[in-house]
């Protein structure tokens, strides 16, 4: 391959780092807004909302000129085919964290329901697992990759809890339901924030080694 396509390729990667970063600080804008109640926050993830949309489109258009242009094999193929989903999936990880800033800026509108401890918790669980499923990437290291995989289970567990805890909350009284539906809400959005990281953990494992390992997550549990 030549120089110009090494080049590239870097240039893809350091797009995609750039596009996680700001999917990073919008989760964590997202909790805080909930959290500490800071509502002006909602302003800079609609601002990386829309930076994120912008080069969401950018990596597609850089990864279809590649194969185009190039026709990769082996390891290049994988990294290119494999930025594409990771694109995908970080892009889906902005939307969901959009959700949580709606939800909290709903939630600000009334009184806290309770004390929060298990919610910032899970994103704080959530936000490591972007962290480190983009580190895995970067490094190529499949054993970082493999410990977001078994950090999911801890994230279900989490969302699992939480409902329990507010169909507690709501059963008690019936004013209760609209700022505790808002919670489980945001619990949701947060699982589904932990599943695109494991998607992304997966596609780093498929990029290393070509194994692809979506099919058998159960057999490793056993």
């Amino acid at each position: 391959m030549t120089r110009h396509f090494e080049e590239e390729l870097n240039e893809l990667k350091e797009r995609l780092l750039y596009m996680g970063s700001l999917v990073e600080a919008m989760i964590q804008y997202s909790i805080k807004i909930l959290v500490e109640r800071k509502e002006d926050l909602a302003k800079d993830i609609r601002k990386h909302e829309e930076d994120v949309n912008h080069i969401q489109v950018e990596i597609d258009e850089i990864c279809l000129k590649l194969l185009a242009l190039y026709q990769p094999t082996a390891g290049d193929l994988r990294f290119i085919t494999s930025a594409m989903k990771i694109n995908s999936d970080l892009e889906r990880m902005g939307d969901q964290a959009v959700n949580i800033a709606e939800n909290s800026l709903d939630l600000l509108k009334a009184p806290p329901l309770k004390p929060l401890i298990d919610l910032p918790r899970m994103a704080e669980i959530v936000k490591n697992m972007v962290k480190n499923c983009l580190d895995a990437f970067v490094s190529k290291d499949p054993e970082l990759a493999g410990k977001v995989l078994q950090t999911d289970d801890q994230v279900d567990k989490f969302k699992d809890d939480i409902f329990k805890e507010l169909l507690v909350y709501m059963s008690q009284d019936p004013n209760n339901i609209s700022r505790a539906m808002d919670l489980v809400l945001v619990s949701r959005n947060l699982e589904r924030i932990g599943d695109h990281a494991t998607n992304i953990a997966e596609d780093v494992i498929f990029m290393v080694s070509g194994k692809d390992i979506r099919h058998h997550l159960l057999e490793n549990k056993e």
